[in-house]
């Protein structure tokens, strides 16, 4: 259907001129004179020009679209270059080249550029986009506009040429300090931590009040009748979870934009976590040690929504993989006394518990909002607010705490 309304319009131009031609040329045989004949022969070059631009073959531009722009952050400027040829030199006068893009980019800048192209046979557009949005845009093609001089004709040509582009996260380099250290007698606060690797026996030594009896070297007892302990490997462990909130707020985007600095502060350093990101669907990945599993977490972040609908307390009472969990950080912007107590119910081995409030800057906390923080720390857990540009200490105010 609205191929046959474009189609009409064409034709429309077409008769138009045609029909002016007439009218023309019939005024100056019956009418006379210099002003009736110079009317007519000076329309005659613009309605022939008209004319050959009606049959002129849009369909054999060539567009090509190079992105300047290799990676691309939340925030930040995307650039791509649209270049378009064409195999002759008719002159064309007012062209328009539009980028068609996904809606989610469509409130951001308008892609659009009129030129007087002349004879040429190759023209360049570069475009920039300002402070584009976190999220998986999509380039659909160009649409090309050509016009005669007073527009009595004009065409248009939809080129499809997709190109997907990502825009990840604006992350923070940030200093990270391993919130706990675990050892197999207890558990302490330390920048390191460490655990017995009991698959590794590197000696024996005297035993001592609580070694555990699977411990004891029994060919060792059975030489000398003196109780030996085997000596183990130490090596670090990390056993940190990540829980990200994706309950629809207004600093949403800086929840996701400081889960991706933690996680990737945790990676660098050679650690590792397990990371939850709790929404309409649930995307769980057991240990981000590498920098393909952070490419993994980084990519969900980057098409992730705040799209969980029911109250995230309700979410985690049943899940498993928290059920787990022994050192538990928290993103979220919004705490609440009921996921205070649902964790607790639901992390039946939690030792640590440290929450990320993400607030805006010189906000202002509420009388309610000071007597939840005192009631999570009544239940051992640390609350801590963190502003955008705090996110690169945040990992020193909780090992000042």
């Amino acid at each position: 259907m609205k191929q046959r309304l474009k189609r009409l319009r064409q034709l429309k131009g077409f008769v138009g001129i045609t029909v002016l031609l007439i009218v023309t040329f019939v005024y100056a045989m019956f009418q006379g004179g210099f002003v009736s004949w110079f009317l007519f022969y000076s329309i005659i070059p613009l309605s022939i020009y008209s004319l050959l631009l009606f049959f002129y073959p849009l369909s054999k531009l060539r567009v090509e679209r190079t992105i300047e722009t290799r990676k691309v952050f939340s925030g930040g400027k995307f650039s791509a270059t649209v270049q378009v040829q064409r195999n002759n030199q008719f002159p064309l006068m007012y062209v328009s080249f539009e980028e068609k893009v996904s809606p989610s980019l469509v409130q951001t800048a308008s892609y659009k550029r009129i030129i007087f192209w002349g004879m040429k046979k190759e023209f360049s557009w570069t475009y920039e986009i300002e402070h584009i949005p976190r999220g998986e845009h999509v380039l659909q093609g160009v649409t090309i506009q050509v016009s005669d001089l007073f527009g009595w004709v004009k065409k248009e040509l939809f080129i499809s040429n997709p190109k997907t582009i990502l825009v990840f996260p604006n992350l923070t380099e940030m200093v990270y300090i391993p919130i706990e250290t675990r050892y197999d007698q207890g558990a302490a606060v330390s920048r390191i931590q460490a655990m017995k690797d009991t698959s590794m026996a590197t000696g024996v030594r005297s035993y001592q009040p609580g070694d555990r009896v699977s411990w004891i070297h029994w060919k060792s007892f059975a030489r000398t009748q003196t109780l030996k302990t085997k000596e183990f490997e130490d090596r670090q462990s990390q056993d940190l979870f990540v829980l990200m909130d994706q309950t629809p707020s207004n600093l949403f985007e800086e929840v996701v934009d400081l889960t991706g600095s933690v996680l990737q502060a945790i990676v660098r350093n050679q650690a590792s976590s397990a990371f939850l990101s709790l929404g309409e669907t649930r995307f769980f990945i057991p240990a981000v040690q590498s920098e393909e599993h952070l490419q993994r977490a980084l990519y969900h972040l980057t098409k992730v929504q705040p799209d969980l609908t029911k109250p995230i307390e309700q979410v985690i009472l049943h899940d498993e993989s928290l059920a787990q969990a022994t050192s538990l950080l928290y993103i979220t912007s919004n705490l609440t006394y009921e996921w205070i107590d649902s964790v607790q119910k639901t992390a039946s081995n939690l030792r640590v518990c440290t929450c990320f409030v993400v607030k805006q800057k010189d906000a202002k906390l509420l009388k309610e909002e000071h007597a939840m923080h005192q009631y999570a720390a009544s239940r051992g857990m640390q609350v801590h607010i963190i502003t955008k540009e705090r996110f690169a200490q945040v990992f020193l105010e909780v090992s000042r705490s």
